[in-house]
Parts: structure tokens; sequence; C-alpha cells
């Protein structure tokens, strides 16, 4: 079973940047595409980013691209994201969450099977 641990959120005024990154435990790690969503209060979790297992295929929610970059070390067993630009919109909870099965990218909550506690995104205006 793996285990997925989200570190770098924190509070940033507007126009500043994050680094969030995401450890996985247990084996595999390669083999499966990884994705960040958010949650906003009072809001349903929603698709940010996903990365293919090789990290040669990135996808974004619209109002991201641009500003968020998705990356991996297979290596260390790490997704990361960066987040430049950031707004008050941005202002949610941060999950990182593996797919469910190693084929293709999703990105609906339903495709992911694993998912880190979250770490807090708070942007100031």
């Amino acid at each position: 079973q793996v285990q997925l641990v989200e570190s770098g959120g924190g509070l940033v005024q507007a126009g500043g940047s994050l680094r969030l990154s995401c450890a996985a435990s247990g084996r595999a790690f390669s083999s499966y595409s990884m994705g960040w969503f958010r949650q906003a209060p009072g809001k349903e979790r929603e698709f940010v980013a996903a990365i293919s297992w090789s990290g040669g295929n990135t996808y974004y929610k619209d109002s991201v691209k641009g500003r968020f970059t998705i990356s991996r070390d297979n290596a260390k067993n790490t997704v990361y994201l960066q987040m430049d630009s950031l707004k008050p919109e941005d202002t949610a909870v941060y999950y990182c969450a593996r797919k469910m099965y190693p084929l293709g990218v999703g990105n609906v909550p339903a495709d992911f099977g694993s998912w880190g506690q979250g770490t807090q995104v708070t942007v100031s205006s």
C-alpha cells in the first residue's frame, strides 16, 4: 500500500510562489501517473494537474496553465507542484494522489486510488 505525504504549503501574498512536494512510500511509484487536486472550503475537490509515469506528459486545469508546473523525480519517489503567480482564488487544501491503475492519466478524483493528507495553501490579496 502506498503512502503519500505532502509538504510545502503555507501563506503567501498574491503574485508569490510555492513549491509543493509529495513523497511516496512503497514500490512501483514510477509505474503510475500522479496528480494534484485541491479543495476550497464549501467546494468540491477539483483537478489541478497530472503527470504520466515517465513525466513525458503533463496536464493542467485551464486556470493554472502557464502558472503551475508539475514534475516528478522517480529516483526520489517524489512529485512536485511549482506554483507561481499565485492568486487568492488558488487558496485551498492541496492533495497529491496516485492513479488507481498504471495505464493512462486521469483528471477526476475517481481515477485516483491513493491520497495524501493534504497541505494548506493560502494566498492573501
